[in-house]
């Protein structure tokens, strides 16, 4: 976390949370959205606007982080700006000679590898979670060929709750307030 986030968490301990405004796709491309977006329904449905300045992806990429409960945010300076999901957390890219890096150019080493009923590939890394980005996966079928991973089957359905992210931490939250479990269920 960036010194500059530091110091405005000390100074303005008790900013409320942003839920909605930022998503993140199964590309690993950031999007804003504004009210009227959010107002189209889900990020999967309506994304918003990508992301562009360079600066400003680095600073999300440097502040990006889960809370306990599996929400994945941004902590811009004293404020979390909880990041909607389209697929997983972190979105992985491998490299020509095998080095496989998340969407925010973390360099990171491969534990598991999982590929679901559509055939899209999964990746437990030593930092986290996350869908191989889809351009990147002649790659992975070179690692595959080469022993380096073992897929296993896994339903795509399964992995929220698997690997404890959940994909919108706005629906989350809401949920909280209402006293429903994830899964809608009431929490009496």
């Amino acid at each position: 976390m960036d010194d500059i986030v530091k110091q405005a968490m000390a100074k303005w301990p008790n900013v409320p949370a942003c839920y909605g405004w930022l998503g993140l796709d199964a590309r690993g491309h950031w999007y804003m959205r504004d009210e009227r977006i959010q107002a189209g329904g889900s990020f999967a449905k309506n994304k918003g606007s990508q992301l562009k300045h360079d600066k400003l992806i680095e600073f999300i990429g440097r502040n990006y982080m889960p809370d306990p409960n599996g929400c994945w945010y941004f902590q811009n300076g004293p404020q979390q700006v909880f990041v909607e999901l389209e697929v997983t957390p972190w979105v992985w890219r491998v490299d020509p000679d095998g080095t496989v890096r998340s969407h925010t150019g973390l360099p990171v080493e491969v534990q598991q590898c999982w590929v679901d009923e559509g055939g899209m590939v999964y990746l437990a890394c030593d930092a986290g979670f996350g869908l191989l980005q889809s351009q990147d996966v002649a790659w992975a079928a070179q690692c595959i060929e080469l022993g380096m991973w073992q897929p296993q089957p896994c339903l795509s359905t399964d992995l929220a709750k698997r690997f404890a992210y959940q994909t919108s931490p706005q629906q989350w939250a809401l949920n909280q307030r209402q006293g429903l479990f994830s899964d809608g269920r009431l929490n009496r």
